[in-house]
């Protein structure tokens, strides 16, 4: 969220930000206009109160009879006037938060304009094979290697469900562990988290459990969600903490389930792996000091390109443009693999720098050289999302008979394993 107080004073800029996102549902001058009325609310507030401590003072003394009554009866107007301010303070508090959600983060002055497509390409990795035979899409491969199993699950669980097994299984845990170490080794903490989380955290971090288009799964009668990403739970992780500037940045890498609805996610390239309603995503997460956050940034972009490097894949880093940031992000880079049943780029993993819009939220905080309490910025990044790169993979890495070459990087997760072929054990068909 942004500070209220910075949106009043610069209200003009707010304005600009939010027309050059595109954004429709915000609305910065009845923000300020609630804020403004709540001031002056809590202003009269703080005189019937100061009028309040008078008369009961007053009350103390010694009295005539009729004088005690007058101050007896405006003792009784007072806290009638008072509890009805409160009232109208608290509402209207509640309502400059709903509308204040709305206001999305400033943006990066690098930021290309324009919406889903019109991101700036900063970078090609690699070059998108050329086959000599008829390529297969990864859920063709996927069946006939027995690595992964819709159907069943569909009858377990429901559409866009999944089972990975043999290999496909071996697969994800290759791409996990891989991840993990490569992260602990550049100096960031593993956790293992929690796949569930209260609304409040969700709604702080830029997460709208209630809303039309929500894509997050709710618990009925709790204030519990399933994550759709650790970025949740690593980010509330330091709730209403303050850190030393010594002990920034806070870098932090965490495994957990992802749970999401993809309400509307339609379309040939939404089949098999691409989007579905349960995975597994290896996160980055990082506390920085204002200072930092845009080298921080910078050091997860890179990273995610050393490891879809590593894993031989072909990609192109996109700078995202405004009109797709989501409302947390300043600055949003994403890494997009070649997949050839698209016959173009999928995006595999994202990283953004979100400034102090989630901190302020989560009251997550740092003393600065002069003993003065600054909201720190926080950033995510993807460092693998399980499925998005077993489609890149199996499409990349597949051989006229039917195989897959496993990248080398993996192989030692994966007991030495070069290729994937069709002999399965009691699966056999």
């Amino acid at each position: 969220m942004l500070d209220i107080r910075f949106i009043r004073e610069n209200l003009d800029r707010v304005r600009e930000n939010i027309a050059y996102r595109g954004v429709k549902n915000a609305d910065p001058d009845l923000v300020v206009e609630i804020y403004n009325r709540r001031v002056s609310l809590l202003q009269a507030l703080e005189r019937l109160r100061a009028e309040r401590n008078e008369t009961a003072q007053k009350m103390k003394g010694k009295l005539e009879p009729e004088e005690r009554q007058v101050l007896i009866e405006r003792g009784r107007v007072l806290k009638e006037e008072i509890a009805g301010l409160e009232a109208e303070v608290d509402r209207l508090a509640q309502e400059l938060e709903a509308l204040a959600r709305h206001i999305p983060n400033m943006t990066h002055p690098a930021v290309p304009g324009g919406g889903e497509d019109e991101g700036t390409v900063l970078q090609h990795v690699g070059e998108p094979r050329v086959f000599d035979f008829e390529p297969k899409d990864h859920l063709a491969i996927g069946t006939d290697l027995r690595l992964l199993d819709f159907d069943t699950a569909a009858e377990v669980t429901g559409q866009k469900f999944y089972y990975l097994l043999n290999e496909g299984a071996l697969l994800e845990m290759a791409l996990i562990n891989f991840a993990m170490a490569k992260l602990v080794a550049r100096g960031f903490t593993p956790y293992l988290t929690p796949d569930l989380a209260r609304t409040t955290v969700l709604e702080a971090i830029g997460f709208d459990p209630r809303g039309e288009s929500t894509q997050v799964y709710t618990v009925a009668g709790t204030d519990l969600c399933l994550v759709g990403t650790a970025e949740i739970t690593l980010g509330g992780l330091l709730k209403d903490r303050i850190l030393r500037k010594e002990d920034l940045p806070v870098r932090l890498v965490g495994f957990s389930h992802c749970f999401r609805t993809e309400a509307g996610s339609h379309g040939a390239f939404a089949k098999g792996l691409y989007r579905v309603h349960q995975f597994s995503k290896v996160e980055m997460f990082a506390f920085t000091t204002p200072e930092e956050s845009e080298k921080m940034h910078e050091e997860m972009r890179d990273i995610e390109i050393e490891i879809f490097t590593e894993l031989g894949l072909p990609f192109r880093v996109v700078d995202i443009a405004a009109g797709d940031l989501g409302a947390p992000a300043y600055r949003k880079f994403d890494l997009e693999a070649w997949m050839p049943s698209r016959g173009g780029y999928g995006e595999v993993t994202s990283t953004s720098n979100c400034t102090d819009f989630q901190s302020r939220r989560l009251a997550i905080r740092y003393r600065d050289e002069e003993n003065q309490t600054r909201l720190v910025h926080t950033l995510n990044g993807t460092a693998v999302a399980v499925p998005r790169a077993i489609v890149a993979i199996l499409e990349n890495n597949q051989q006229a008979d039917g195989t897959v070459v496993v990248p080398a990087v993996l192989r030692p997760f994966m007991g030495g394993q070069e290729v994937i072929g069709r002999e399965k054990s009691w699966e056999k068909r």
